[in-house]
């Protein structure tokens, strides 16, 4: 049999608790030693109970999962969260991580799922819903230079085409210093260092 985990529920739903106890309850290595309906008393009792696993909801009246997740981290507890909720867009999961979350599921979940992100996080692993991922990632369907403004396409064409900065200053009507500028954002939200790269960046990424 292998080592019993400890786990501590919070959930300001009594009914979600009460099922969540049952259903882990009946898992033979997992123990739940302690219910929490807020972050204030779920971070006395990850104080005190120290738990192997936290399962976290994060909408809560009052101090919310996340920051109760942060705080409980601050107090040294060394043990993991996993968010058990019912938002999976991005901004929220990606707050939750920066938390200090290791894992994430949603609450539409298959039980044998939640049996199994706790076990996963316990042995130090980072247990995500697939759902949840796939919203970490970044979407494919961005166009290349999509995050480039107007002004910095234009830049760019005009180097693809072989003009110096100058030349490009007085094509735009712009000092040759706001060319540079214009540059210099350009190589970075392109990942390169040169112009020579940026040309052949933008003739096989811009041009028909």
């Amino acid at each position: 049999m292998s080592e019993t985990i400890s786990v501590l529920l919070v959930d300001d739903h009594p009914v979600v608790r009460t099922g969540l106890a049952g259903l882990l309850g009946a898992v033979a290595d997992l123990d739940v030693v302690g219910e929490a309906a807020d972050g204030v008393q779920a971070q006395e009792l990850a104080r005190t109970l120290a738990p192997a696993v936290i399962l976290m909801d994060i909408s809560m009246p009052g101090t919310d999962g996340i920051e109760a997740t942060r705080r409980i981290l601050d107090d040294g507890y060394s043990g993991a969260v996993v968010m058990l909720t019912s938002f999976s867009d991005k901004a929220r999961v990606t707050e939750a991580l920066t938390a200090g979350a290791v894992g994430y599921l949603l609450k539409d979940c298959e039980p044998d799922e939640v049996v199994a992100a706790i076990r996963s996080a316990a042995e130090g692993h980072t247990p995500l819903d697939p759902r949840v991922a796939g919203a970490l990632l970044p979407s494919r369907r961005t166009e290349p230079g999509a995050e480039l403004s107007a002004r910095e396409r234009e830049v760019l064409d005009l180097v693809a085409e072989g003009l110096a900065n100058k030349q490009i200053a007085r094509r735009l009507g712009i000092t040759e210093r706001t060319v540079k500028v214009h540059l210099g954002n350009v190589f970075r939200r392109i990942g390169v260092a040169d112009r020579t790269s940026a040309a052949l960046w933008a003739r096989a990424n811009l041009r028909p």
